[in-house]
């Protein structure tokens, strides 16, 4: 998981408790990162102690406060982090199980395959929308900026993609 595997870099820098991975998420990622609640930071790092891949201490708390759980990565934690920074991996959308699920649509007269990729592409516009304004809300050259403008990049790529899908479908019921 993406997630396990985030959290498990971050804690190569150095141990550190759930609160202080949430922020550096945030930071790290934006609003992307916002999106993160610290419940499933702690549930995250719960079953990485039980795959053995991070140990948790005990840290005592101010009078005030209780006890925090300190994690740190194990032999086997720092493994799977080097295994998952060296793998290549590029985001892709399963293009072929949608295009499967238009031409089975279609095949069985159980949906308009041109209407599903408008509906698609409405859902697709408002991630896009909403992924601009957040784009242009970050500073100039913070990495969540970036990480933004890879996804406004990928939205339009899409887009494009769902104009062709609607180009053949359009000419797919012409032929019938």
């Amino acid at each position: 998981m993406v997630v396990q595997d985030v959290v498990l870099a971050l804690l190569a820098k150095e141990p550190s408790h759930g609160y202080q991975l949430r922020a550096r998420l945030r930071q790290a990622l934006g609003p992307v990162g916002e999106a993160m609640n610290a419940g499933q930071i702690y549930v995250t790092l719960g079953r990485l102690e039980k795959a053995g891949l991070v140990a948790c201490e005990r840290e005592p708390g101010l009078p005030d406060r209780p006890d925090r759980k300190v994690y740190a990565l194990t032999a086997a934690g720092q493994q799977r982090v080097t295994d998952w920074l060296t793998e290549v991996s590029w985001p892709r959308p399963d293009l072929a199980e949608f295009h499967l699920k238009l031409a089975a649509a279609a095949a069985a007269g159980l949906a308009d395959p041109v209407t599903m990729v408008g509906a698609t592409r409405r859902e697709l516009l408002t991630r896009l929308r909403e992924a601009q304004r957040a784009a242009m809300a970050e500073p100039d050259g913070s990495g969540a900026g970036l990480l933004l403008e890879g996804v406004v990049l990928r939205l339009q790529a899409d887009l494009r993609w769902l104009e062709a899908c609607e180009r053949y479908w359009v000419d797919w019921k012409g032929e019938q």
